[in-house]
């Protein structure tokens, strides 16, 4: 296995462990390494959303949708990110796209509990 990827799956552990700011140390390195690599954005993201740091999240979404535009949980994570920023207009275009390309059923974890 690739150092980058050890760092991954050690974040990916840590989130899934309730450790969102614990996570977010081996997931920089991680995206240090392999800046393109969108699972590793986004699992950042996920982590930056869950202590609350909404730019920082946001940066990490724009660039999973960077590397894939049609990215549907981008698309939502981005739009909760803006949410909780009160950039309302913003965040509804991203959402709107999100259930266009992936709905959701009732009941899937919220970005919240999504690992």
């Amino acid at each position: 296995m690739t150092e980058a990827y050890d760092l991954y799956q050690l974040g990916r552990s840590r989130l899934r462990e309730g450790m969102a700011a614990q996570a977010t140390v081996p997931l920089e390195k991680a995206r240090r390494l392999e800046p393109d690599k969108a699972s590793i954005r986004e699992a950042l993201g996920i982590a930056y959303f869950r202590i609350t740091d909404w730019r920082a999240a946001e940066r990490e979404f724009r660039k999973v949708l960077e590397l894939s535009p049609v990215d549907d949980y981008a698309h939502y994570a981005l739009g909760r990110s803006l949410l909780k920023q009160g950039r309302t207009d913003e965040a509804t275009t991203h959402l709107k796209l999100a259930r266009f390309l992936q709905p959701r059923a009732p009941g899937e974890p919220s970005l919240d509990e999504a690992e």
